[in-house]
């Protein structure tokens, strides 16, 4: 599994480039079948992620390339949770420019940034529930007054 899984590393999600869909969570396991056969399940971020088909597509792609055909499933239950969020990919989301969610939030209901991304403040505002992409929502720093993306929970 590890080595499928430093393969699917080198896959970045569509809309955040920074991270990879290991590291956020929407590769939920890679199997080896055989030799030359895996089957990887995934799950969405978002229930209706339009980057998920371009993700399927790549990761069949990406294995092809390196001798495997795979078999791509999507599981949606249960659903994704922030939790997945590799620490490592946290840090890359917020060098980003964009809020990540805490350790547990989604437990907690917590669906607010603790903090702006680029100055680090506290005191930041709900601009839309709808960010640039389904799961995130757009918020704006009141000390810097920079506007930013949050990774919500759901």
């Amino acid at each position: 599994m590890t080595n499928l899984l430093n393969i699917l590393s080198q896959i970045p999600d569509p809309e955040i480039p920074v991270i990879n869909i290991v590291e956020i969570g929407i590769v939920r396991k890679a199997e080896q079948i055989s030799e030359n056969e895996a089957k990887i399940t995934i799950t969405p971020t978002y229930s209706a992620c339009p980057a998920m088909f371009n993700i399927e597509e790549d990761i069949i792609k990406l294995l092809k390339e390196n001798g495997f055909s795979a078999k791509v499933i999507t599981q949606i239950s249960p659903a994704w949770t922030t939790d997945w969020i590799a620490d490592e990919a946290r840090e890359k989301l917020r060098k980003y420019g964009i809020a990540p969610p805490e350790k547990g939030a989604d437990k907690n209901h917590l669906n607010i940034p603790k903090k702006c991304p680029r100055c680090g403040s506290e005191n930041t505002k709900q601009i839309s529930r709808f960010g640039s992409t389904l799961c995130k929502a757009s918020y704006q720093c009141n000390d810097c007054l920079e506007p930013f993306d949050y990774f919500k929970c759901h």
